[in-house]
């Protein structure tokens, strides 16, 4: 059995789930529950505050758990980071009352700084060669230029909208940040066996998110052309249509490239396409 750690409640616990029913792992965790087994794979999922799930896989606890990597990095447990999981993104940003003339990171020099992250800020400042104060606050950290208690801030930031909110501009990013899935030091071979299983399930969960599946119809005289617009994962499929001296194509285009490609494949002459999502991609 292999015991997953995940957070209980926030950000990162509705998204987690959702990737563990993505990869066929049925779990009824019940309304309040700290403890839940899958029953069509040998998972036992813990829910746990975020701040804790690195100390929890260091010591065993769990196995593996599912964390953002501003978390892992603060705590600096001896863990090691499996996979990054896409989702939960956002960055830790020192900010600044936004009537304040910023130039570079020297502004911090002598200047206090409130944030719940004071090992990642220790690093930055010693990277940048700043001697600052530090005031480890655990929550609410945007009001802390408004009350006085500092001159900046380092806190999670995604859109922006809460420093707007409350005065605040930012100014430096410390860290790019996204969930991650971590293990512990130590697994067995048994358990790294269930973890391997569970990764190849992540991995074609995750490269079906980043793909399209499309199909297209196009004349005879133009394959050539069209296919050499369309790289797939090999390449693409041609089957003839009843309609004489026209094809079908099947294929497979990442979302990056997707809005390019389709306009030179309407230019070359394809017709008729096609978008479906891709649930899981297996390569």
């Amino acid at each position: 059995m292999l015991r997953i750690a995940i957070q209980k409640s926030g950000r990162l616990n509705e998204d987690s789930l959702k990737l563990l029913k993505e990869c066929g792992i049925d779990i009824s965790n019940g309304v309040n529950k700290l403890k839940a087994e899958a029953s069509n794979f040998p998972l036992e999922i813990f829910f746990f505050r975020d701040d804790d799930i690195p100390q929890y896989v260091e010591d065993g606890v769990a196995d593996i758990g599912i964390a953002g990597e501003n978390v892992v990095f603060e705590k600096n447990k001896k863990v090691q980071v499996a996979e990054q999981l896409g989702f939960g993104k956002c960055r830790l940003s020192i900010a600044v009352d936004k009537r304040e003339e910023y130039d570079d990171v020297n502004y911090l020099q002598g200047k206090k700084i409130a944030t719940t992250y004071p090992v990642l800020v220790q690093q930055f400042l010693d990277k940048n060669n700043i001697t600052a104060e530090i005031h480890e606050i655990s929550g609410s950290v945007e009001i802390a230029p408004g009350i006085g208690l500092a001159d900046a801030i380092c806190d999670l930031v995604s859109s922006g909208s809460t420093l707007f909110m409350n005065g605040l501009k930012e100014v430096e990013t410390i860290l790019k940040s996204q969930a991650v899935l971590i293990k512990n030091a130590n697994l067995s071979p048994e358990k790294e066996e269930l973890l391997a299983k569970l990764l190849f399930r992540i991995h074609a969960v995750r490269r079906a998110k980043n793909n399209k599946y499309i199909l297209l119809n196009a004349p005879n005289e133009k394959l050539d052309e069209i296919i050499r617009l369309l790289p797939g994962m090999k390449s693409p499929t041609v089957l003839p249509l009843a309609e004489s001296g026209w094809s079908s194509l099947h294929s497979v285009l990442t979302e990056n490239d997707f809005w390019d490609i389709i306009e030179k494949l309407k230019a070359a002459g394809a017709q008729g396409i096609l978008v479906v999502p891709i649930e899981k991609m297996i390569v």
